[in-house]
Order: structure tokens, then C-alpha cells, then sequence
């Protein structure tokens, strides 16, 4: 039986893991300890992904819903209320579902190891779904810090309804909590200057209550991705920007190409050409996400912080053409959760 070895304890290392066991590979997961997100958005794609790899339809339900974002992007623009679909989870929480469901059936407890496990068998592949990874170089297109603080909204707020405000030096986006509580995510400028600024946040709030931490919001991505017998996943790969990532999908669709590949790989495969796809897979998605990020940085406001965020955001994208640039046709393509590979004479899955 192939042994993998998973280090991490997040959204990608649970989906791995899962998906690993699933056609009866031994995964086995080294967790780390490591600051938990307060709050994380998950959209309809999302919930479809996590809903398939954990096969629950009722992953998610009790959780608090979003129908509507509100939105004042560029310099002077007006609100506009647009129809939205989401789910607001605390990445802890979301994680505890995720164990909860890792085993067929739900009804064994989560498997965690701790970070030191000597009698753990020599893996074939490892996968890295945390940093620190072996002699990597990470590459940053952006300079942008976010700090995320508790709040408590006035009275009478919609509580189904989340806020993103585009500032002088920043934004602002604002997701509802239970009760009356929130969680207010603060990227640029500080806190207390944004919200000095701020027509449309500022007025749903009553106080701010506590920080809970700061952290880089600047898209990001390891190189190498992937080497002999080990490839890197989810935040250990690749960061995305949470104005437009949806990092929770992102680092779902990366844990099913990642254990499609070890699968592959383990079933007798080329293991070079597998992690070879893999690498550009993910290049491709980057590159994709950095020219949604682009259009944003480009319209959210015209001073020196904007411009310089969106031209960090064009050097990511010719680094991204770079890398993809001459590379051969795709020779692999997903079937449901197992790699497949095409004929290329005739495009047909061999």
C-alpha cells in the first residue's frame, strides 16, 4: 500500500487526505500549529467542491448565510447592492466539519498526528500543504498587509448582507458574525484611517473590538511546486489575494488535481509527467486569479498605493506567461477525482 504523507492542517490537507483514503492509499497527516483564520467566505462553487470530496450533503447546514454584498468600488462611486451566495465560517469550524467527515461514513473522530512522528512509515510521496518547503523560492506580486478585527454592528443591520469599500490608500470588507457580531478585514492603510474614510463599512459599525491578527494579502506562489516524490498544495503552493480568491476553492480544487496525481502516479503513471501537468495546472490558475485581481487594483482607485499594487499584479502576469510560455498541450485531464490520460492524436482518454 502506498503511504503519503501530508503535512498541514488545513482546507487542502483535510481534502487530500480524504480523497487519498478514499480508493484505499494510507494518508497520513502531520498537523501544525498555526493561527486559524477568524472568518471565511465560501461560495456556491465551494460548498458544491467540499460537498462532493466529503460526499455530505449537509456539510454546511446551520451555518450563517450570505444573499447580498454591497459594494462602493473607485474613487467616489455609489453603493450598489448586488445579489450574492455564500456561506461565513470560521476556519476552524470549517475545518472540524472537514475531519469530522475525512472517514467513509463520518463516524470515526479525526485522525491528527502531532508534528514529530518517529514510527510513521518511509512515505513515497509527501505532500506539503503548509510551509516550510525544501530549497523554495516564493514569488510576491503585491506588498499588501490585511489585519482582521471582531466588531460589533449597530442595531437593525442586515445580518444576511456583507460590505466591500474601496479607499484612498486600501479597502474594507466587512462579513456578518452571529448576533450582532462581525469580522472586518482591513488591507493598505491602518484600520482607524480606512475607516476615518469609510461612507459605506464605517456605518454599519459600533466599535471595533479586537484585532485578531495580520497577514500578507499579495497573491503568492512557491517555485519549484513539485519534486521527486513530493508536491506542494493549498497555502503551501499558492496565496491569493481574499478580495477576489476565494482561497477555500482555490486550495479544494489543488487537494483533488494534487491526490489525482499521487494516484496517478502510485498506479504506475510517468510521475514526471503527472507533477509536469500538475505545475502548469496550477501556474494557469494563478495566472487567472492575478488578472481578476488586476482588474480591481486597476479600477479601485487612482493614487500611489493602487497604481503600485496593480503594477506588482502585471509583473506576476508576464512571470505567469514565462513559465507557461512553449509549454506542450495538456497530455492529462480530470475524470471526476482520478487523472486521466488523453490520446493526443485524438484528443480521446486512453
Amino acid at each position: 500500500m502506498t503511504t503519503v504523507l501530508i503535512r498541514g492542517d488545513g482546507v487542502a490537507a483535510c481534502c487530500c487526505a480524504r480523497l487519498l483514503e478514499r480508493p484505499g492509499l494510507h494518508a497520513v497527516v502531520e498537523t501544525l500549529d498555526r493561527p486559524k483564520v477568524p472568518a471565511v467566505m465560501l461560495s456556491e462553487a465551494t460548498q458544491k467542491l467540499l460537498r462532493d470530496v466529503f460526499e455530505r450533503e449537509d456539510l454546511f447546514e446551520g451555518l450563517p448565510r450570505i444573499h447580498k454584498r454591497v459594494v462602493a468600488w473607485g474613487a467616489d462611486s455609489k453603493a450598489l447592492a448586488l445579489p450574492h451566495s455564500a456561506i461565513v465560517v470560521s476556519e476552524q469550524a470549517l475545518l472540524d466539519r472537514l475531519a469530522k467527515y475525512r472517514d467513509s461514513g463520518g463516524t470515526q473522530p479525526p485522525r491528527r498526528m502531532p508534528s514529530r512522528m518517529p514510527s510513521c512509515p518511509t512515505p513515497e510521496w509527501t505532500i506539503l500543504a503548509s510551509r516550510p518547503l525544501p530549497a523554495s523560492v516564493e514569488h510576491h506580486f503585491g506588498s499588501r498587509i490585511g489585519t482582521a478585527w471582531s466588531v460589533k454592528f449597530k442595531a437593525g443591520r442586515d445580518p444576511h448582507t456583507c460590505w466591500v469599500e474601496s479607499l484612498d490608500r486600501g479597502w474594507l470588507f466587512l462579513l456578518p458574525g452571529e448576533g450582532q457580531n462581525g469580522w472586518l478585514l482591513s488591507v493598505g492603510d491602518t484600520s482607524e484611517r480606512l475607516l476615518g474614510q469609510s461612507r459605506v463599512v464605517a456605518e454599519q459599525i459600533v466599535e471595533t473590538v479586537a484585532a485578531a491578527g495580520s497577514f500578507h494579502c499579495y497573491p503568492r506562489i512557491t517555485e519549484p511546486l513539485c519534486g521527486p516524490g513530493w508536491l506542494a498544495c493549498g497555502t503551501g503552493a499558492v496565496g491569493f489575494d481574499p478580495l477576489c480568491g476565494d482561497g477555500a476553492g482555490y486550495a479544494t480544487r489543488e487537494a483533488i488535481l494534487g491526490s489525482a496525481v499521487v494516484r496517478a502516479a502510485a498506479a504506475g503513471a510517468d510521475a514526471d509527467a503527472v507533477a509536469a501537468h500538475y505545475r502548469a495546472r496550477l501556474v494557469g490558475g494563478f495566472q487567472r486569479h492575478l488578472e481578476v485581481c488586476r482588474q480591481f487594483y486597476e479600477t479601485g482607485g487612482s493614487g500611489p498605493w493602487w497604481n503600485q499594487e496593480a503594477d506588482s499584479l502585471r509583473r506576476g502576469l508576464d512571470w505567469c506567461r514565462v513559465q507557461l510560455d512553449g509549454a506542450p498541450a495538456f497530455r492529462y485531464r480530470l475524470n471526476g477525482f482520478a487523472l486521466e490520460a488523453i490520446d493526443q492524436a485524438s484528443g480521446a482518454v486512453e
